[in-house]
């Protein structure tokens, strides 16, 4: 599968993202790789709020939610979907469907 992907520089300096970004890779479905951006926020032993965005969006979303989550105590993972944010960006139309979302999610998050 073809994919492409953002450079970070391109999201340096955004207003109020001064989250550090976390990067895991996982099989594509066709024997390759994509890399899914996530952001890890708060106590590694705190109870866990995983904040999934939705279309169109990205976990730029929860910029301003994520701080007083982690400090009530929370650990907030925030994944970007495949072709969003910054995870790679699938090249052609029929490589997004919902049953890939679902087993990209899967596999970058279990």
């Amino acid at each position: 599968m073809k994919s492409l992907r953002t450079p970070d520089e391109r999201f340096a300096g955004l207003d109020g993202y001064p989250f550090a970004p976390n990067y895991v890779d996982i099989d594509d479905t066709e024997g390759g790789t994509l890399r899914v951006h996530y952001l890890d926020e708060g106590p590694v032993g705190g109870p866990v709020v995983l904040a999934m965005h939705g279309e169109p969006s990205w976990s730029y979303l929860y910029r301003k939610m994520i701080p007083p989550m982690v400090a009530a105590g929370l650990r907030v993972i925030a994944p970007d979907l495949i072709g969003f944010g910054k995870s790679d960006k699938p090249t052609e139309k029929s490589d997004y469907t919902y049953a890939r979302h679902v087993a990209w999610m899967q596999a970058a998050i279990l």
